[in-house]
């Protein structure tokens, strides 16, 4: 991408606005480089540096060239803490203005300014490229933007371009109404890129950061360099008088911005700085403030834009006498990199009280949010150095290479990024793989081989878009998870790990099916052909599958019999019941019947015997 950065030396006037984040509260302040908190002259307090990914602080050669504290230190970024380094500063959603502090002043003793690239949310806004001109190089310069947070922080990045460590000296970011600058219109999808915010007729805001008030904390310069040669003879008008309609939402411009303007005889034209292909969003800033201009139609010019005629404006017509008014006009496909705007004269001599350019940037697409936050989970548990550089979107920019290891591409609706492939092998790694590589739905490749990894093989890591895994020579253990066993895979390296178990026969059919698989140097693998044979009941030191469905078997036919018992020990007692349950009066006749039928029994047999040994008989019913 062409540059986007418009450098502007800072003088004199250094350093933040004294204005709060009108009519939001949250805003940051950091001195990047900075240890301890400090307020400046306009009574703006700086944290110290905080929210950074790496790098390291250094003070400015020339301190006492400098007028504040802030302007003295700044942050570094050495090849040895990657190759993008980020500020990822916690925000509410909504829109920012973001202004940077950039100085070099050899620092470093190398007599050599850096070359690099600096992004907003994933999306390129600035270039700065070696050699910065003398002015820069010493002094600073300043740029800003204004860009929508949607996610709950800023990512302001850097990419270091060939071994040259990016730099930052402050950092500011203060909350905007989120309807302003016409964002209603265009959307949130752009980021506008500062190219020249003047304040005509006017020296006393700038370059730079000064204590004039403006409620986002704008920073406004001069127009005198930006005049085209034959419009450096524009006088200057200035007034006291009260603007009305300026500190109106949502862009709450400041009433010193109208006081002041440039007229002259005949057209007044600028010429501005820009990169080609790209569309800019130019704000025109006018009021009326000529005592003599009292009625409309007195002074009439027609506003051109790259000898387009976009409007014929009448100041007074248009918001009366000290009001504000203000006109945007849109350059679409530019494809210079110069952008003239004239006032053409048409009754009376042309005014203007300031003119903002702002390159319209659209905002490149990110990885998708769960992928973001599955891959910020295995930065985490990978232990991934600091030297790959994995800070930020691990996509965003597409300027930029993605995280190193890692790459990307669009989605099937060309919206936003996804991980397709994580090549970290021989990386010196020791940690294990996160639960959350489920989420990296599109992963084609994952190679974490000849590392230290420890830890089981997450449930969740085969993804039916996998294809080629290779996880050898580390120190994996547990069983191989049932996930792994996609039809879509075609390399599978699992050998010298301390992996055990029984191994699905899905996985070991890749092999068969024209892929390769390698399990080799995993003692406790068992249950296909080259392994051995698994144990019946016992398998990776607890109860193998078929152990659990034997007891289980076992546990359903012993309940079984018990059961049957008890049924039959019930069936009978039941019978018992029905024969032998009489009635109490039944089984008193029947008890004395019994005795009777006992008592004849042993008379009859008392007589047999009598009768045996020659006795007389007795008759049975004798009186």
């Amino acid at each position: 991408m062409a540059l986007l950065l418009l450098l502007i030396t800072v003088s004199l006037f250094l350093l933040s606005s004294a204005a709060l984040p009108y009519p939001y509260d949250t805003s940051y302040h950091i001195d990047c480089g900075g240890h301890t908190p400090s307020t400046d002259l306009y009574n703006v307090t700086w944290l110290p540096d905080q929210f950074f990914s790496g790098g390291a602080t250094a003070v400015v050669s020339e301190p006492l060239h400098f007028r504040l504290q802030v302007e003295k230190t700044l942050r570094y970024f050495p090849l040895s803490s990657g190759k993008k380094n980020c500020y990822v500063v916690p925000l509410p959603s909504g829109r920012y203005y973001i202004r940077t502090f950039t100085v070099y002043d050899n620092y470093d003793g190398k007599s050599h300014s850096p070359s690099f690239d600096a992004s907003v949310e994933g999306t390129l806004v600035f270039s700065w490229r070696s050699p910065w001109s003398e002015g820069i190089d010493r002094d600073g310069a300043y740029s800003d933007l204004f860009a929508f947070v949607k996610d709950g922080e800023l990512d302001f990045c850097f990419y270091s371009i060939a071994t040259d460590p990016p730099v930052i000296g402050a950092l500011e970011i203060i909350q905007i109404d989120p309807l302003s600058y016409d964002s209603a219109r265009t959307g949130d999808s752009y980021i506008l890129v500062n190219y020249g915010r003047l304040s005509a007729g006017s020296d006393q805001w700038g370059p730079g950061f000064t204590s004039d008030p403006d409620p986002f904390g704008r920073s406004w310069q001069s127009d005198t360099e930006f005049l085209n040669q034959n419009s450096k003879s524009a006088r200057t008008i200035t007034t006291e008088e009260k603007i009305f309609g300026t500190d109106q939402a949502p862009n709450y411009f400041p009433m010193k911005l109208y006081q002041s303007a440039v007229t002259i005889s005949g057209d007044l034209e600028y010429e501005l700085s820009v990169d080609a292909k790209l569309d800019y969003l130019l704000w025109f800033h006018f009021a009326e403030i000529d005592l003599t201009v009292k009625k409309a139609g007195q002074r009439v010019f027609d506003l051109m834009v790259n000898d387009v005629n976009v409007s014929r404006v009448d100041i007074y017509k248009e918001a009366g006498g000290f009001a504000a008014y203000s006109l945007i006009y849109t350059v679409k496909n530019l494809s210079s990199t110069v952008l003239s705007v004239r006032l053409a004269a048409v009754v009376g001599a042309p005014l203007l009280s300031g003119l903002e350019n702002y390159a319209m940037v659209p905002a490149d697409m990110s990885t998708v949010p769960e992928q973001a936050v599955a891959m910020r989970a295995l930065k985490e548990s990978l232990r991934v150095p600091d030297r790959m550089g994995w800070n930020g979107d691990p996509c965003a920019p597409t300027n930029w290479d993605a995280w190193e290891g890692v790459t990307c591409h669009p989605n099937q609706n060309d919206t936003a990024l996804v991980i397709t492939q994580i090549d970290l092998g021989s990386q010196g790694l020791k940690g294990y793989i996160s639960d959350q590589i489920s989420l990296l739905s599109n992963l084609v490749n994952l190679n974490l081989s000849s590392n230290s990894l420890t830890g089981i093989l997450p449930v969740g890591l085969g993804q039916k878009s996998l294809k080629r895994l290779d996880l050898s020579n580390n120190q994996f253990s547990g069983s191989i998870p049932e996930s792994l066993t996609s039809s879509n895979m075609q390399l599978v390296l699992l050998n010298n790990n301390l992996l055990e178990g029984r191994v699905p026969e899905d996985l070991y059919s890749v092999g068969v099916h024209g892929g390769a698989i390698d399990l080799s140097g995993n003692k406790g693998l068992c249950g296909v052909p080259s392994l051995p044979d698994c144990p019946l009941f016992w398998e990776n030191g607890h109860l193998s599958k078929g152990g659990k469905i034997a007891i289980t078997l076992s546990c359903l036919f012993f309940v079984g019999v018990v059961v049957l018992v008890v049924s039959i020990i019930c069936i009978r007692r039941h019978r018992n019941d029905y024969d032998f349950g009489l009635p109490q009066d039944l089984m008193s006749l029947a008890a004395k019947r019994n005795r009777y039928q006992r008592q004849k029994s042993l008379m009859l047999l008392e007589m047999e015997s009598q009768h045996a040994k020659g006795l007389p008989s007795i008759p049975l019913n004798s009186q």
